[in-house]
């Protein structure tokens, strides 16, 4: 990886915003899945100052009833994305034009090791990479 490399995770590239978070799960978006977690994503016109990519990390209270436990499956998700964010900038680098909006949610009722989480998040990042529209110039 580039020696530069931002691995920080900052405020703009969370998802807040309820209208496009409804956007996203209203139907018609790509999703797929890497067990444990799912994805769903969608691009957008890029903003100016927003990030290349911006997340939603989803962990079900009906998969773990303890707090802690989803606060654990969050945060494994989240410094996943964190170190693997470069794969999505690195796919948008030559649209500059768009962005894109992803949804993590957690499917299991186990947790599972840090290890196993970010392969399957990097596995993810890679198919999203790779199912962004062709660009036209």
């Amino acid at each position: 990886m580039e020696q530069n490399a931002d691995f920080s995770f900052h405020k703009s590239e969370r998802v807040c915003s309820r209208r496009i978070i409804e956007a996203l799960f209203a139907g018609g978006n790509k999703s797929m899945s890497a067990f444990p977690l799912r994805a769903v994503f969608m691009t957008l016109p890029s903003e100016e100052h927003a990030p290349a990519a911006s997340v939603l990390i989803s962990v079900s209270k009906r998969r773990f009833k303890r707090a802690v436990k989803r606060n654990r499956v969050k945060r494994q998700i989240r410094e996943a994305y964190r170190h693997n964010k470069t794969i999505l900038e690195q796919a948008l680098g030559p649209y500059g034009n768009l962005r894109v909006v992803v949804a993590f949610l957690w499917l299991s009722d186990r947790l599972y090791t840090s290890a196993e989480v970010a392969e399957n998040v990097k596995r993810l990042m890679v198919r999203i990479a790779e199912q962004l529209p062709p660009r036209t110039d």
